[in-house]
């Protein structure tokens, strides 16, 4: 078996998780491949000798008959592993080492516990779609999906924005916001939610197009099949907007047209057979946790 870690510094509370994780995985005949600049935290700050089989820094570098790669961090880790795997097939494990995570759903206590049940084969996939950004100049390269969220916003004025969209060329609505969120179902607990968008199973095969703070309060969040293709344009008084496929940030100006479509590739993510979206969901948002349940 060929396993690879990523992951960026995380603090002194999830050491002894992190230490769990190398002895479990050291104790069975696996070739370890580690992301360079987090081998070095491992060594100069962890002082573990972690024997790594290769190393990776480029996403070229990372071969596809890697079987699992642990992604060890936040949800924003977990994104940053995305741009690693692309089109590999290769399965992600959200191993957290901080806060709430939807994506890096393994918490700190369940570590030993999860890597056991992976090495007997207790586990299963979720396949996840992803959306991919089109525009005349590329604007993104290679890079040009996202896992969460396109988002598009003002740049440099306290001035809404407005944003033109279309929906399989049918004109669809002039947004008066500072922004718009055009979420996969993934994406759906991320920016969309804090926006005040619905919570989308990640089957659901839909966008959701949430505007962020509208002007218009009956403009509402949107869940669109994922077979259509969007369009948008945006035009206000700054000469530059914000575009943003998850962690990654754009510039661009009004004369761009971007065109939004479900990616022709997946993510497969790794859960554990006791993990669920419907668990992921009560367990990081605490439903139920009242006294009066």
């Amino acid at each position: 078996m060929k396993v690879a870690l990523y992951g960026r510094e995380f603090s002194e509370a999830f050491y002894n998780s992190f230490f769990e994780l190398v002895k479990e995985l050291s104790g069975e005949s696996i070739d370890i491949i580690v992301f360079a600049p987090f081998y070095q935290f491992i060594g100069n700050e962890l002082k573990i000798n972690l024997k790594a089989s290769e190393l990776f820094y480029k996403e070229e570098e990372l071969s596809s008959d890697v079987d699992f790669l642990f992604s060890i961090g936040g949800d924003g880790t977990f994104l940053e592993a995305v741009t690693y795997v692309k089109d590999k097939n290769i399965p992600i494990v959200g191993i957290n080492s901080g806060r709430m995570g939807f994506l890096a759903d393994i918490s700190q206590g369940q570590v030993s516990e999860a890597i056991k049940a992976i090495l007997n084969g207790k586990y299963y996939f979720e396949r996840r779609t992803l959306l991919k950004l089109d525009t005349s100049n590329n604007l993104f390269g290679e890079n040009n999906f996202a896992l969460n969220e396109l988002t598009v916003q003002k740049l440099e004025t306290s001035s809404m924005i407005i944003v033109h969209a279309w929906i399989n060329d049918e004109y669809l609505n002039s947004y008066w916001a500072d922004g718009l969120i055009i979420a996969t179902p993934t994406g759906s607990t991320a920016y969309s939610l804090s926006s005040g968008g619905p919570i989308v199973v990640p089957d659901s095969s839909n966008f959701i197009i949430t505007p962020i703070a509208p002007h218009n309060l009956t403009v509402r969040p949107l869940v669109v099949p994922d077979n259509n293709i969007l369009t948008l344009k945006v035009e206000g008084r700054s000469l530059m907007f914000k575009a943003s496929l998850d962690f990654r940030l754009k510039l661009f100006d009004s004369s761009l047209e971007l065109k939004i479509s479900r990616a022709d590739f997946t993510i497969k993510i790794l859960k554990l057979e006791n993990h669920s979206f419907y668990s992921t969901l009560r367990n990081k948002l605490m439903w139920g946790i009242d006294k009066r349940n």
